[in-house]
């Protein structure tokens, strides 16, 4: 058996995966998140460890509950909230509370290393924007403004990791101080060519004397815990990555031109572009997108703001359905959008646009337009923005996409499924796997401990996938060529 562990922004997942990939066990532990001062957010390190080990405790629970017998677990992967960061010291005490990816503490100081002339050096070697999103700059600011953290740095007394090397030091007890190239390529201090801490980068940033965990691929063997004395036998710890990346993996995402597209309350796009690194000219991420000691795959990534969110506004704010389930017949009422596009950027457009003071608008509007319309204009607008990303995708790569992997909650709604699959004229997987994240943790430790032996016994076990294929659609086509002209009209 696999323990497999998603450590989230608001909550932690446990889930126990048998030799055929399959969920015999599943546990979930709400996470608490500080909200302060001027786009400040924070976590407990502490609490975040307990956390961990409440969830492990529930699910090993009702695995013992159903017959399960914790000896058959062997091993464990722990998939991650990716940019969130802890400073602890050379005793393990927490130098100051997780910084959350969410957190803005660091826009000043971002626009400093701008105005220095440093991003075109930051985004050759780590692939990545001058970003608050990104843990880099937030240390910055704890160096500059904690006068503890401060201090530790120049003793040599700090030690910096994302959520996934605090918990491998907890759960080790110290004695293991790693992180995976995934987790590491987030940081703004990892360089995606030697796959190597970036020297030049830590002294610009003044940070030469920090802790830095020994970066490993995703498969390898971390450490090895007990859990806190949850388990009588030592479980080796054989996977470690971020949160969309294991999702990608999770996913299937295993070869050249395959892609996943989280569609969530935002969107995250990851596209496997092979052992290459390429640089994005369409303000893409460069990035890892999974790795095992015998092979590196490097990804480019869109994040699109706003695209469930978007009908939750429909929902909420305009009250022109009572329940999101109910925009799919709506849709489907009309035969097509009736010229109708809604640009959601209410909190701006992301890649590959980038116009993040941009307000949404809804275009297009005429005495003839009814609230199907609108319904439709705006679940059209999710495709559209994934069109839009993964066209960028091919440019910047010269790699054609062969299949979107999709999950998240507007996987419910075949109208989007569908249109996504015209509009793109590939075929649309949905596995239907609501903890994928996990899966993908999971599928990297059983292929460390030889659970699983390669890729392809992978794809053998994962028969729970739908494909939805592509349509001839002169909507999806004709709707496209409007939505590019909406996009580009001044705002």
């Amino acid at each position: 058996m696999i323990l497999a562990i998603d450590q989230g922004t608001s909550s932690t997942k446990t889930l126990i995966f048998n030799v055929d990939g399959q969920v015999v066990a599943r546990a979930s532990e709400p996470l608490k998140t500080q909200y302060w001062g001027d786009g400040y957010v924070e976590q407990d390190p502490e609490e975040i460890y307990r956390n961990v080990l409440t969830s492990v405790g529930k699910c090993l629970g009702d695995f013992a509950a159903s017959g399960g017998n914790l000896r058959s677990v062997a091993v464990s992967g722990i998939s991650n909230q990716r940019e969130t960061f802890v400073v602890w010291n050379r005793a393990g005490k927490p130098l100051h509370n997780a910084i959350v990816w969410q957190c803005k503490r660091s826009i000043a100081i971002c626009e400093r290393l701008k105005a220095d002339g440093l991003e075109p050096m930051v985004r050759q070697k780590t692939g990545l924007f001058i970003d608050p999103y990104f843990s880099g700059t937030k240390l910055i600011w704890l160096n500059e403004n904690v006068p503890s953290v401060q201090a530790a740095i120049e003793a040599n007394d700090a030690f910096f990791g994302t959520v996934d090397t605090w918990l491998l030091y907890r759960l080790t007890n110290g004695a293991c101080y790693r992180t995976d190239y995934t987790n590491a390529s987030r940081t703004l201090f990892f360089n995606l060519q030697t796959l190597r801490w970036d020297q030049e980068l830590l002294a610009r940033f003044g940070l030469s004397k920090l802790n830095l965990p020994e970066p490993t691929p995703s498969a390898a063997l971390f450490g090895e815990s007990t859990f806190n004395g949850l388990f009588d036998h030592a479980v080796q710890l054989t996977a470690m990555i971020g949160d969309s990346h294991a999702a990608a993996f999770g996913e299937g995402c295993f070869s050249t031109g395959t892609a996943k597209a989280t569609l969530g309350t935002g969107c995250s796009i990851i596209m496997n572009i092979g052992p290459e690194l390429k640089e994005s000219g369409h303000g893409m991420v460069s990035t890892i997108c999974w790795s095992t000691e015998e092979r590196v795959d490097y990804a480019l990534e869109g994040v699109i703001v706003t695209c469930g969110a978007t009908i939750e506004w429909l929902k909420n704010s305009l009250e022109l359905f009572a329940e999101s389930r109910e925009t799919e017949a709506m849709a489907r009422n009309v035969p097509d959008n009736g010229g109708v596009y809604l640009i959601p950027a209410f909190s701006g457009l992301g890649a590959p646009h980038w116009q993040m003071e941009r307000k949404a608008s809804i275009a297009g509007m005429t005495f003839g337009t009814t609230k199907s319309h609108l319904v439709r204009a705006a679940l059209e607008s999710i495709p559209y923005q994934i069109k839009d990303v993964v066209v960028a995708m091919e440019q910047d790569t010269g790699i054609p996409l062969a299949e979107l992997m999709v999950n998240g909650g507007l996987t419910s709604n075949g109208f989007v499924l569908q249109f996504l699959a015209d509009l793109l004229e590939k075929p649309v997987i949905n596995r239907g796997m609501p903890d994928v994240s996990a899966q993908g943790a999971a599928y990297l430790a059983g292929l460390k401990a030889g659970i699983f032996h390669d890729l392809a016994h992978l794809e053998r076990i994962a028969t729970d996938k739908s494909a939805i294929e592509p349509t001839t659609n002169k909507a999806a086509a004709n709707g496209y060529e409007g939505w590019q002209v909406a996009v580009s009209k001044a705002y």
